[in-house]
């Protein structure tokens, strides 16, 4: 039942070349960013990564990025982030974009066994009729569009609706960070970080969780447990100085006026 790890190193060791991660974290807030360093150090390639965004230059999965480990990502946002872009563009990566509501419910329901489900989300957009660029060529054309999806109607409020068929996300692996966890696996999430990391541990086949504060079973709260120990499979504590490793705290101030 121990579930605790030694080390980050130790516990990404078995993610293979050609592995689907998906992976925790809302913009820079809950990135599992020591479990993402010491990937790139063990260097599996070809990876096919689904988060919400691709972290930004520099940090995050930003840098496995820079790295050239990503062949493929499913995000609902590239965002601040000019790498991602230019390998985008310049065909060096496949991108699925993914409404974010759609994208977290794919990653539940892969987490519970749902093979697909529907939503009215993007019907009568490309999203539903295809065609949206996953993969340009090196010359600026579109080489691979995606696919049109499944559309059936509905009868929603005594009016029929279309929705659009969406398939569950299942991955190799997952990393996730939490605020805490025990040697169940238990975790609790902080604040915003709890937005994709639950759902992102859910659809691993093998969850890898980085935390803040490591306790022994019994010590956590059933009631504000937010994803039990049966989705994770490895913890790994964090020291101090990693924990306090949070881009995503600006300190802005103003100039002081002279007297």
């Amino acid at each position: 039942m121990d579930k605790s790890v030694a080390t980050a190193h130790e516990a990404v060791a078995r993610i293979r070349d050609g592995a689907t991660l998906a992976v925790g974290g809302f913009g820079l807030s809950g990135v599992p960013i020591v479990l993402i360093r010491a990937l790139i150090a063990q260097g599996a390639s070809e990876l096919e990564v689904v988060s919400n965004n691709c972290g930004v230059d520099g940090w995050g999965l930003g840098e496995l990025l820079e790295a050239g480990r990503i062949r493929r990502i499913i995000a609902s946002y590239i965002g601040e982030n000019k790498e991602f872009a230019r390998q985008y563009l310049g065909g060096e990566i496949e991108v699925e974009l993914t409404p974010q509501g759609t994208l977290a419910e794919r990653l539940r329901a892969g987490g519970v066994g749902i093979p697909a489900f529907y939503t009215a989300t993007g019907v009568g957009t490309a999203v539903s009729e295809g065609g949206l660029p996953w993969r340009y060529a090196s010359d600026g054309s579109v080489a691979i569009t995606s696919p049109p999806k499944p559309v059936s109607e509905f009868d929603s409020l005594g009016e029929p609706r279309g929705y659009v068929l969406e398939r569950a996300i299942r991955a190799d692996v997952a990393l996730v960070r939490a605020a805490r966890g025990d040697r169940h696996g238990n975790l609790v999430f902080e604040k915003s970080t709890r937005n994709f990391n639950p759902l992102a541990a859910m659809a691993g086949r093998y969850t890898i969780a980085e935390v803040d504060e490591l306790v022994e079973p019994g010590v956590l709260d059933p009631d504000q447990v937010h994803l039990p120990g049966i989705y994770v499979d490895a913890v790994v504590e964090l020291t101090a100085e990693q924990s306090s490793e949070l881009p995503i705290e600006r300190t802005t101030v103003r100039e002081r006026e002279a007297s």
